[in-house]
């Protein structure tokens, strides 16, 4: 009989490894899209469209896998969800028309919902002290986007696009056997049948869940977002071949994605708000600097005209870019902090609903991206979306919690979060250990 402590160890780290290995399916098309769009000639948009079409399916199973992960548990729905991509993945490998492919990735964006279930399964096994750290663990998963950048341009190079899903294919079978054979079940996890329906989605009428929504809809769903476009971007801002543009756009995704373990330990140590508030403010600051397009310039001066180039050149473009996705993967892990805290019964469904929201801003910015780049042919529009959306988040973090608290008058206690409708406040202390409800 293996101890609580082992249980533990299995599942967080089972947990993580199927999570990253459905995260580098989610966004494969990241790089075959790439020569499949040569091949049939698609415009940016519909690139665009092809890369985000798993991400949608990813987000909108989230809301009910999570709820069934609170009734039935993470074990069987984890291993069943495995099972479910498999065909699905060998058969892009089979497609030859666009159509196919988009239908294609509906069925294989089932994986992104592998988030909702296995943070909610990874959570229960540990103490609320632990449980920032614990889900920042888990959700380094999605660091599996790092893995298709560096693994998928070699497999393409040396065997051609297809290969990539036949790989991807055989991995998801070896995982989903070894996740059932060495993971756990604790019935005392799961709801009880009488929860209805009603019941288990009465959380969502709670305004904080909306508002963590919109907070992990530019922290998650622009690091989707990004981790689909970059490559491309790098291709056409600065000309560089597949693979070093995939290897230099890991720079970004794949420290965004390990980073978020340290995040939910801060969030356990300094509060949920805390992280989260100079999250926002440092990617609004990159972003900005980011927006900036290339440009050129002619002034007239006293002695004729004058030109000047101005621009992000690539090492300046990465290492903002670099900034931007630590801030994001702490950001990740401490809107998570915020749900453990607030609905420590109900992670299912709110993970959910809030993981929803994150995976359709993945699948709608991409989407966002290929419009705008047609409409202006100007690169940078993509990070002037992006600003707009934190601008947005900082607002609405600042009305609803900051200016409500005395947060920088006592930097002990958490920011209080208006609860009914009399906008009634409050605030608590917050201890090493654990961070009350917000």
């Amino acid at each position: 009989m293996a101890s609580q402590q082992v249980k533990q160890l299995s599942v967080l780290t089972l947990s993580t490894t199927a999570f990253t290995l459905c995260f580098a399916v989610w966004v494969m098309f990241a790089i075959i899209g790439i020569p499949i769009k040569a091949e049939l000639g698609l415009t940016e948009t519909q690139f665009g469209l092809l890369a985000s079409t798993p991400v949608l399916t990813g987000a909108l199973s989230r809301l009910p896998l999570g709820m069934l992960t609170d009734r039935f548990g993470g074990r069987i729905v984890f291993t069943v969800l495995l099972l479910s991509t498999i065909v699905p993945i060998w058969l892009i490998s089979e497609a030859t028309a666009y159509w196919q492919f988009l239908v294609l990735g509906l069925f294989v964006g089932l994986a992104g919902g592998s988030f909702a279930v296995g943070i909610a399964y990874t959570a229960r096994w540990f103490s609320k002290a632990r449980q920032g750290f614990a889900m920042g663990i888990f959700g380094a998963g999605n660091a599996g986007a790092a893995i298709t950048k560096f693994v998928a341009p070699s497999l393409v190079v040396a065997f051609g696009w297809q290969m990539v899903p036949r790989v991807y294919a055989v991995a998801m079978l070896v995982m989903a056997v070894v996740f059932w054979l060495f993971t756990f079940t604790d019935k005392t996890h799961q709801l009880s049948a009488n929860v209805s329906l009603k019941q288990q989605l009465a959380p969502l009428k709670d305004a904080r869940v909306w508002r963590y929504c919109q907070y992990y809809s530019i922290v998650f769903g622009g690091y989707v977002a990004l981790s689909l476009w970059l490559t491309k971007y790098y291709i056409g801002e600065y000309g560089l071949s597949l693979q070093t543009a995939a290897l230099i756009a890991t720079i970004f995704i794949l420290p965004s994605g390990v980073i978020r373990a340290l995040g939910g330990w801060l969030s356990d140590r300094f509060g949920a708000h805390s992280v989260t508030w100079w999250v926002m403010w440092t990617a609004w600051i990159c972003l900005f600097l980011l927006s900036y397009p290339k440009t050129q310039m002619t002034v007239q001066t006293v002695e004729g005209s004058a030109e000047f180039a101005l621009g992000l050149n690539v090492w300046v473009f990465t290492a903002l870019l670099f900034v931007v996705g630590i801030a994001w993967g702490f950001g990740k892990a401490s809107v998570f902090k915020y749900i453990a805290n607030d609905f420590p019964n109900d992670i299912g469904v709110v993970s959910g609903i809030v993981g929803l929201f994150g995976g359709v801003g993945g699948f709608l910015l991409p989407v966002m991206f290929g419009v705008l780049l047609d409409a202006t042919g100007v690169n940078s529009t993509i990070f002037m979306l992006l600003y707009g959306i934190t601008c947005v988040s900082l607002l609405w973090m600042y009305f609803a919690e900051v200016r409500r608290s005395d947060y920088f008058a006592r930097p002990d206690t958490h920011p209080a979060v208006v609860q009914d409708a009399a906008l009634v406040s409050r605030t608590q202390p917050v201890s090493q250990a654990q961070e009350e409800s917000p």
